[in-house]
């Protein structure tokens, strides 16, 4: 049974952090095997160093999302446009019924308008950029050889000490058996 050197970053709840198999402090940051054969505890600040890990980048994923973003940005773009449409119809329809003191006064709160507007899309953009900074963060990663065999000989010795434990438990149930044990001769000579 191989262990694949492929590492799922996962996060779990405060309350069941543990040590860092390298720092030992506290953490919530787990490295786990995609067929949750092992995982082990690690540092987020540990996932940047290179001589710790490197991530696994998976190309498709990349583009997947770029094109995503474009799609946005478009869609974005024509309700903009369509918004402008709307406003310079409601305007011709007001300038329409309103005398030229009308004009002034809409000519003046539609800034007003646009201002209270515009701090809406800046807010979710915003939240987007911290949306797709988290979302960068590489979720797969690769350890280094020198990790990779630590895992490789910490897995071995596991698994050695539950063959063990199994073959004193074996040992144990033999001992307390009583037939276990060659019977005295009875016959007298």
């Amino acid at each position: 049974m191989s262990l694949p050197n492929v590492w799922h970053h996962r996060k779990v709840a405060d309350s069941s952090a543990k040590g860092c198999d390298l720092c030992y402090k506290p953490t919530t940051s787990v490295l786990v095997t995609p067929d949750k054969q092992d995982h082990f505890y690690i540092c987020a600040a540990h996932l940047k160093e290179v001589r710790f890990c490197k991530p696994i980048v998976d190309e498709a994923a990349i583009a997947a999302n770029k094109q995503k973003e474009k799609d946005d940005e478009i869609v974005a773009q024509a309700k903009k446009e369509y918004d402008e449409k709307q406003r310079k119809k409601k305007k011709a329809e007001k300038s329409d019924d309103k005398d030229s003191k009308d004009k002034d006064k809409t000519k003046d709160s539609t800034p007003e308008a646009e201002k209270k507007d515009d701090p809406k899309p800046k807010d979710q953009n915003k939240a987007g950029a911290e949306k797709t900074s988290q979302d960068e963060e590489p979720r797969v990663f690769e350890l280094q050889r020198t990790f990779y065999q630590q895992r490789l000989t910490k897995k071995r010795q596991a698994e050695e000490r539950k063959r063990q434990a199994e073959m004193s438990q074996r040992n144990r149930e033999r001992l307390s058996n009583p037939s276990f044990f060659p019977a005295v001769p009875k016959d007298n000579i």
